[in-house]
């Protein structure tokens, strides 16, 4: 359980790949350009956005001497699949405080963390709303002394450098695509768009965020209004930021909820972007996105990215189709 380790194991981390180009005719009919950022291909257990958040918590717990790390999740949660394996990697005990009933231990995600060495306590909805609560938090850091304890999703503020060094890698791949201008200028985006669940990366990406390009987050969960102010909270200067906007609208009924309808059209956007999609977080996101292009809601010659935060191994039998 060294530093070593840390740095070994991201910087041996294989990148995603480059801001790939997107085809589609609703694209060339609205005269819109889309790249998507895979991240879903950072690291085949580390995935995406979870791969970002937890790099400084990870390095903070090694150096700080930290015995293990706990959190808190659903029982298909990406983070605690993304958490436990990366604690397997470094030699860091992990527990998992899981939402639902011991038999969830069977489905894939948990079976992949349990093989990864993670600690599963099972609690029931009443007692998990209570992750927040000042005195469980005590009383878990009284049973497990010396444990670093971060939040549901990995969103904290050691989990915002992560996510801002997202903006270095985009700068770096547009200056290597190809000029499409007669001037030569250089590229530059005029949105991001990404899922938001529990308002980390957002806040990440808007605590580096360039003046020219804005951030849209379309909240995958239902009743959302509270991730404004979570934001905020994770990074203060995001309440005088006007650069950036939360999508209430397309959360599909809720999290991990989709009806059948919207499940076919995000089958088809991933078969016709030759794009791999999940309908809890990316497939949810890119079909309420190519949903408000058809609106007329980015004016002609726009410059838009797509963040894939991967998360696609929760689909594992997660979704609720409606």
């Amino acid at each position: 359980m060294t530093l070593s380790a840390w740095h070994h194991l991201y910087a041996t981390c294989p990148r995603a790949q480059r801001l790939q180009p997107l085809q589609h005719p609703l694209l060339a009919q609205h005269q819109l350009t889309l790249w998507v950022k895979r991240d879903d291909l950072i690291h085949p257990t580390i995935s995406g956005n979870k791969w970002r958040k937890l790099k400084y918590i990870l390095r903070n717990a090694l150096l700080e001497g930290d015995r293990g790390i706990l959190s808190f999740g659903g029982a298909y949660s990406n983070h605690l699949h993304a958490l436990a394996a990366a604690g397997h990697y470094l030699g860091l005990p992990t527990v998992g405080i899981v939402r639902g009933e011991a038999s969830s231990a069977d489905n894939p995600t948990l079976r992949d963390a349990q093989a990864w060495g993670m600690t599963l306590v099972f609690v029931d909805r009443q007692q998990y709303r209570r992750r927040q609560d000042s005195d469980w938090l005590l009383e878990l850091a009284q049973r497990y002394p010396k444990y670093r304890i971060i939040p549901e999703g990995g969103s904290c503020a050691d989990a915002l450098p992560g996510v801002a060094e997202l903006w270095q890698e985009i700068e770096q791949e547009l200056s290597q695509a190809p000029q499409q201008s007669f001037n030569q200028q250089p590229l530059t985006i005029d949105e991001v768009i990404l899922p938001v669940a529990s308002g980390g990366t957002l806040a990440g990406l808007l605590s580096a965020r360039p003046s020219h390009t804005r951030i849209k987050g379309y909240a995958v969960l239902k009743g959302a209004q509270w991730l404004a102010d979570e934001i905020c909270r994770l990074h203060p200067n995001a309440a005088d930021d006007p650069g950036w906007q939360l999508s209430l609208e397309h959360h599909g009924g809720g999290y991990a909820k989709c009806s059948a309808a919207d499940n076919a059209d995000i089958n088809l956007l991933a078969s016709q972007l030759a794009l791999p999609l999940e309908p809890i977080y990316s497939g949810k996101t890119l079909l309420g996105l190519f949903r408000d292009i058809a609106a007329g809601a980015y004016p002609a010659g726009s410059k838009l990215v797509f963040l894939h935060t991967g998360g696609l191994q929760g689909a594992r039998g997660s979704l609720r189709l409606r």
